[in-house]
């Protein structure tokens, strides 16, 4: 195994072992969606995204490729195709950065500090520097319809078993509104 292949495979199970939720594409470690949650006491509070990250051959020589699947509304994200302009990512990577990094550092910061400067979003970015009380109420609404943790694939644990539940107090239900067949 050569040395990115093992530091790939390194990376990968340190982001597992921490609080994000990993969800691999194939076996091949190299493509993977992580739930990513916005910074507490934030506009991005409460928001739940699933981001796609890949990692090229040359990893972690080269940066990984990151990208929201659902919408999220920030100047620095590209809203259709969810691609970040992030100048660490991007431009600024080293090997000395992981994946933990890119989820605990990066991406909070983006969110935390967005540069209307240099947009792939030129609406957020114009509507961020002439109004920033209609912007952050937009990245709200945004927040509200697009990052629920449904939109992002996460199935609460306990709702399955409370899904069932209802499901059988409904028919019971059904019976007695009815009633019995005739004979």
């Amino acid at each position: 195994m050569s040395s990115p292949s093992k530091r790939r495979e390194m990376d990968l199970m340190k982001l597992m072992m921490s609080d994000y939720k990993v969800e691999m594409v194939n076996d091949g470690m190299q493509e993977f969606f992580v739930e990513f949650r916005g910074p507490n006491e934030s506009i991005y509070q409460g928001g739940v995204w699933r981001v796609r990250v890949e990692l090229p051959d040359a990893y972690p020589y080269k940066s990984p490729s990151i990208g929201f699947i659902n919408k999220i509304y920030h100047p620095n994200v590209d809203e259709m195709s969810g691609s970040v302009c992030l100048d660490v990512i991007n431009q600024t990577w080293s090997p000395m950065f992981d994946l933990v990094n890119v989820f605990e550092v990066f991406l909070p910061q983006l969110l935390l500090y967005p540069n209307p400067s240099d947009p792939l979003n030129g609406d957020a970015a114009a509507l961020m520097m002439r109004d920033r009380p209609a912007y952050e109420q937009k990245v709200k609404e945004y927040c509200e319809k697009y990052a629920k943790p449904e939109d992002a694939g996460v199935i609460p644990e306990d709702k399955s078993s409370d899904e069932e539940l209802s499901e059988d107090e409904n028919d019971s239900g059904d019976e007695e509104i009815m009633g019995k067949p005739d004979p």
